[in-house]
């Protein structure tokens, strides 16, 4: 699978996890030199708390367009060192 914003590849990963429909990449499969933490931070009942990157691509930025849970709750382990992503980053095979 790919993520793909601004037409550049910014994760690639054969081992993606799907939860809520969202493709969830091993947070080593990212190209970190488009990341940048934000200080955004949201709440899931279920998965906990979400941190959040912006996305930086040929100078335009994509605030809070990807998203990781440094610390999960039990039923949400397999998403834990995971990167998902929204807001135009489309997904493709």
């Amino acid at each position: 699978m790919k993520a793909i914003w601004n037409n550049t590849v910014i994760a690639e990963s054969n081992e993606t996890v799907v939860v809520e429909n969202n493709h969830y990449f091993p947070a080593d499969s990212i190209k970190k030199e488009f990341f940048k933490s934000t200080d955004t931070l949201t709440s899931c009942p279920w998965k906990g708390q979400a941190h959040y990157y912006s996305i930086i691509v040929d100078g335009k930025e994509n605030t809070d367009a990807a998203w990781y849970y440094p610390e999960v709750s039990e039923l949400a382990k397999g998403i834990k060192g995971r990167v998902a992503f929204w807001k135009g980053v489309t997904i493709e095979k």
